[in-house]
Formats: structure tokens, C-alpha cells, sequence
């Protein structure tokens, strides 16, 4: 890899690699890798050592494992409303999801799902971590750690340093690399919950006929055009948090950003060079799991 490094005067320097086009190409393999396993989990791998992340996002609940090595074994996942912006909101529905998915993968591999990893929004309250954590250890999961979404996704992307911006359901979440290490993070509440509601004004519908509008394929271009403002408030924020800092790649994932069109909205607001991979809705909740190969 080229690295190289980049100055601002007024403010902090950000060591940069440059990101190409293989690279990303070995992401979205990955992410490829992973989506066959939600359907065609891998039962032949070592069943001494794997790890688990458990992803309680405001629009899906999703649980990953990799083997000892950090390939995809399983996943499994589920539309939800119990978690809204880092915070749940239906403690008893959360759990029933959450054991459900893990007996339904417990029965799939023959295995038994006792330790897990999660991760929150930066910035999310005390109080609320400790909810989630209690929703996934009264599903019968240890939690070992709580990473910040953001950072878990930066493993996946493999990337050292630059911007990785998690577009979820319910915030716009922002960490600055360098040199490896997160000097940076920050969260503001504007996700993918928006874009229904503008949806929901929009068609004159309720909230879950409006949510069905936004993820039907065949609605695409005409949800794009009336969903482009809150991409463009997306995009702003992530200006006001980085203009300090002279980085040159962002990364986008989670799940607001799946739209195609999403990365042009943000190369126009920031101007900088911008990157999408395959199912970018995937990349936080593999890189919870692989947040405890970091331990």
C-alpha cells in the first residue's frame, strides 16, 4: 500500500492510505461470502473457537459468527422496531427476537451460543449501553465487549486510517482513523427512521407501509429523489465533524446508504473520494464479531 501524509495548518494531521478499487473488491467478496451464509450456513469449522457479534440496530437485528480465523460461518437477521437510535424501546421484543435467532442458528450448527460481542452508536448514554447489554444477556448471551459501530466497521474495510460514516436507522455515526486508532467519533440522530417519515408524509401512509415503500427495489428511483435531502443533511453533517481533519477517503456503510445514487450525494457535499461496498447494511455487525479477534 501508498501511504502518504496529509496536512492542515489549523488543524490535526490524518495519516491516509490510499483506497482502491482491489481493495474494495475484497470487501464486497467478503460481504458476498458472509450473505450466502444467512441461507447456507458453514456446519464443518472448528466449533472450539468462533466468535459472535450481535448487532441491535434500529431497523434489524442481525447476528453474525466467524470461525477462528474470521470467516463467515452463519448469520442470521430480522426486521425489527425494539431498538431506536442506541435506545430500546421494547426490552420483552428485543429479547424474544434475539433468543430467536440464536436458537435458530444453535440448531443450525450444533453448536451453543454463549458469549457474544455488541456495539452502540457513538456517543450513546451510560443507561442505554446497559440496556442493550441486559437485552442480549437475557437472551442467554454473555456480552465480552461493546465497541463503538463505526470503529467495528473499520475492521471489516481493513482500512488504517480516513473516515468511516455509519448510515443506520436512527443516527449518522462518524469515526476518524490514524494510524489505526480512532481519534475521533461522533453521532447525531439523523438515519434511516428519517427517510421513512418523510416517505410516510410523502405517500400519506403509516410508518411500516412507508418502510416497505423505502425498501421495495421496484420504488427505488422515485424513493431516491424524495429521500435525496435527508442524504444531503447526512452528507452536511459529516462535513461539519471532519473539516478540521485532512483526510481524503470516507467509507460508507449501514443500511441508510443502500440506495444507489447515496456515495454521489456525498462526493458533491465533501468532495472527497467516497466508497461504498457491496450490502453496506452487512459491514457493521461482521465487524462486531471480528471486534473480538481485537481482544
Amino acid at each position: 500500500m501508498q501511504w502518504g501524509m496529509s496536512k492542515r495548518a489549523d488543524g490535526p494531521t490524518v495519516a491516509r492510505r490510499s483506497a482502491t478499487f482491489r481493495e474494495i473488491k475484497q470487501v464486497n467478496k467478503y460481504i458476498k461470502e458472509f450473505e450466502k451464509t444467512i441461507t447456507k450456513p458453514k456446519t464443518n469449522f472448528d466449533k472450539s473457537k468462533f466468535y459472535i457479534g450481535v448487532d441491535l440496530g434500529t431497523a434489524n437485528i442481525v447476528i453474525t459468527i466467524l470461525d477462528k480465523n474470521g470467516k463467515p460461518v452463519a448469520g442470521a437477521t430480522q426486521r425489527s422496531r425494539v431498538v431506536r437510535d442506541g435506545i430500546v424501546v421494547d426490552f420483552m421484543g428485543a429479547i424474544s427476537i434475539v433468543r430467536k435467532l440464536k436458537e435458530n442458528l444453535e440448531e443450525k450448527l450444533g453448536i451453543e451460543i454463549t458469549e457474544a460481542y455488541t456495539a452502540i452508536p457513538p456517543g450513546v448514554e451510560q443507561g442505554s449501553v446497559k440496556a442493550i447489554v441486559n437485552v442480549i444477556e437475557s437472551a442467554g448471551i454473555d456480552v465480552l465487549k461493546v465497541a463503538d459501530e463505526p470503529t467495528a466497521a473499520s475492521y471489516v474495510l481493513g482500512i488504517t486510517d480516513g473516515v468511516v460514516v455509519d448510515l443506520g436507522g436512527g443516527t449518522t455515526g462518524i469515526s476518524i482513523l490514524e494510524k489505526g486508532k480512532v481519534v475521533f467519533v461522533a453521532d447525531e440522530p439523523t438515519g434511516g427512521t428519517h427517510m421513512t417519515l418523510v416517505l410516510a408524509g410523502s405517500y400519506g401512509v403509516d410508518f411500516e407501509t412507508a418502510e416497505d415503500i423505502k425498501t421495495d427495489k421496484k420504488k427505488e428511483k422515485e424513493v431516491f429523489v424524495q429521500i435525496t435531502p435527508v442524504l444531503q443533511k447526512m452528507a452536511s453533517i459529516v462535513k461539519k465533524y471532519i473539516k478540521d481533519y485532512n483526510v481524503k477517503d470516507v467509507f460508507l456503510v449501514g443500511g441508510a446508504c443502500s440506495f444507489d445514487g447515496s456515495e454521489e450525494i456525498f462526493k458533491k457535499e465533501l468532495g472527497l473520494n467516497i466508497y461504498k461496498p457491496y450490502m453496506p447494511i452487512y459491514i457493521t455487525p461482521i465487524g462486531i464479531a471480528l471486534a473480538g479477534m481485537k481482544d
